[in-house]
């Protein structure tokens, strides 16, 4: 490996030929034209994957490559190195001992960049080398959402605020504040925005892989600021402070529309909002992405193609039920089939599928639009939820007149499914004659693969489903994902296909106990065991299938 400091980068990397004469001179002459470092020329270009080139450099100076995502970084060295150097330069630092400070840089050979960071500092500073795109996230992610708040609260209080409270709501900063609070909840990969109010505080939580967290707040005096706000993008009435309120809007984030539901409710604090984040982006649409194992996916692909019946999916709220729907109907979507949904609200936008929003104001509900989607002449219909007998009793003669029917209801697992349709009433033997199988979920947190420790498992598990240890593993906690352990969720399964014995079982009215005894007489995998699989996977822990099965 030939080394920088006797050649130059774009030699060195003709003679390891990773770059052709002819390339390195279109670089270079693109670097005199735009006034960019050779770097920069040879990435934007695409003449080497920015990896690569991070790699070559390590090896050829020396130095090490780091993976930022994988470091959680202190505070007290953001403060040794200032927001404005760290974005000048392209580093951060990411740990220090004694009095030497290790940084991670783009260009690890830029030696002001060094000496100005060896000044600022007062003590040694080595360079280690990071992709620029892995050393911006770092950055926003550690300067940006703290710095940012404080800076426009900083610029409010020095302005102070208008008069009137609709220009307080539209005036540049406080838009800004809001701005923020939802961007870094979507980059942080959040569900919903909690802003709650205290006696003397604002506390704003964001709820990540189900759990929630808290996160840096404005100052309580400018809640009704915020609050305000939020009220003129939903287009609510920003004089209302008794009663709730619920509305929508959308932000581009990225080049993309997320699409955020507002809720807010009246406290002896003052409003509370919550604000719910469908970013259609995340929306799975493959059935096998969303945590069937191989015999499970198999029955439920059978199940789905049937011509007619009542299929449930069913689970607690945020369970991801309607992403189970959506893929669903992304599979038997076809040209030949008429597919209508009526939801509440409508999630996600699917091409050749129409969709009907539920708007009780008006009398549309979901007993009242499926009665008018039946007149469409439906092959499928999907019902957002099942709340009532009015909705159950529609959806079961659709099912009952050759009417494919997916739609979801809360009960904790498949067999309480049948249980609660009863007790609305909804005749035994029409629940029997129209029920083609039952789906009931949770969504487990997937253990962090940066972080995550090979364990022993537990004694009792391994009663209930044989493990090995070596595919077992706890959650330890990283940078990559917000030192909890845990980086984004999967689905666990259990399937309940009616055969003849469940069949009569239910016209008898028997207890969802029964109903799960006969099933899994017939091979029916409950919701812990199929979760204690994943945990042999080395997908989950033993204690995330624990906490959402608990009730079992």
């Amino acid at each position: 490996m030939p080394k920088l400091e006797k050649k130059s980068l774009g030699e060195s990397l003709v003679e390891q030929g990773m770059l052709t004469e002819a390339q390195l001179g279109k670089a270079q002459e693109e670097g005199k034209k735009t006034g960019e470092p050779l770097k920069k020329s040879l990435i934007r270009l695409g003449l080497v994957a920015e990896e690569d080139l991070v790699n070559f450099m390590s090896a050829a100076l020396n130095i090490p490559s780091v993976d930022l995502s994988t470091y959680l970084i202190k505070p007290e060295l953001l403060e040794l190195v200032p927001e404005n150097l760290a974005r000048k330069h392209h580093l951060i630092p990411i740990f220090k001992i004694g009095q030497t400070l290790t940084v991670a840089m783009a260009d690890p050979s830029d030696i002001r960049a060094l000496d100005e960071v060896r000044l600022k500092c007062r003590c040694d500073v080595k360079p280690a080398i990071a992709t620029e795109p892995s050393i911006q996230r770092a950055v926003e992610q550690y300067y940006g959402t703290k710095g940012s708040i404080d800076d426009i609260v900083k610029t409010i209080e020095e302005k102070g605020l208008p008069a009137k409270e609709r220009e307080i709501a539209e005036d540049l900063p406080v838009v800004k504040l809001v701005n923020l609070l939802v961007m870094q909840a979507i980059r942080d990969g959040a569900s919903d925005v909690h802003i709650e109010p205290d006696r003397d505080t604002l506390r704003t939580r964001t709820r990540i892989d189900g759990i929630l967290h808290e996160v840096p707040s404005p100052p309580k005096h400018l809640q009704s600021a915020i609050i305000s706000r939020i009220k003129i993008l939903s287009n609510l009435d920003i004089a209302e402070r008794r009663i709730p309120q619920d509305g929508r809007f959308q932000m581009k984030i990225e080049n993309r529309e997320v699409d955020i539901r507002v809720s807010i409710i009246p406290t002896i604090y003052g409003e509370k909002v919550v604000l719910r984040l469908l970013d259609t982006a995340n929306i799975l649409l493959r059935l096998e992405d969303l945590g069937l194992s191989e015999e499970l996916l198999k029955e439920y692909h059978k199940l789905i193609h049937r011509p007619y019946g009542i299929i449930l999916v069913t689970g607690p709220t945020g369970s991801g039920k309607t992403t189970t729907l959506y893929a669903s109907l992304d599979r038997i979507n076809s040209e030949e089939k008429n597919i209508v949904t009526i939801e509440d609200p409508v999630e996600y936008h699917m091409e050749m599928i129409q969709q009907m929003q539920v708007n009780p104001k008006i009398g549309v509900t979901f007993a009242s639009g499926l009665r008018s989607i039946l007149r469409q002449d439906p092959d499928i219909i999907m019902v957002g939820e099942i709340r009532d007998i009015e909705t159950a009793e529609v959806a079961i003669q659709a099912a009952l007149t050759g009417h494919l029917v997916f739609a979801t209801l809360h009960t904790n697992d498949a067999p309480s499914a049948v249980t609660r349709l009863i007790d609305m009433q909804v005749e035994p033997f029409l629940v029997s004659s129209s029920l083609a199988g039952i789906v009931a979920q949770r969504l487990v947190r997937k253990v962090c693969d940066s972080c995550r420790e090979p364990c022993a498992p537990p004694t009792e598990v391994t009663k209930e489903v044989e493990m090995k240890a070596p595919h077992i593993y706890r959650a330890k906690g990283c940078k990559r994902c917000l030192n909890t352990g845990y980086k984004g969720r999967i689905a666990i399964f259990e399937l309940l296909i009616p055969d003849e014995e469940i069949r009569n079982l239910i016209v008898t009215k028997a207890s969802a106990e029964k109903i799960r005894k006969a099933a899994q007489k017939h091979g029916m995998k409950g919701l812990r065991e199929d979760g204690l699989r994943k945990v042999a996977k080395g997908m989950t822990t033993v204690e995330e299938v624990l906490r959402v099965t608990q009730e079992e």
